[in-house]
């Protein structure tokens, strides 16, 4: 995950959003993510997890 948000940050991503499984949702929650929505394809349920990113300060 930090290659993931590394790669975001030097493409100007402000965010980074997932698709989590109900099983999911507590590993993306300790990564600093927050449920934004819910998703339903038939009787599955999916929760839409956001996480802002930190950007780098001019001159750093």
């Amino acid at each position: 995950m930090a290659a993931v948000e590394m790669e975001a940050v030097e493409q100007e991503i402000a965010a980074l959003t997932v698709p989590s499984s109900v099983t999911a949702e507590k590993f993306y929650a300790k990564l600093g993510f927050t449920a934004v929505r819910e998703s339903y394809h038939g009787d599955e349920r999916t929760i839409i997890m956001e996480r802002a990113l930190l950007r780098p300060t001019k001159g750093a």
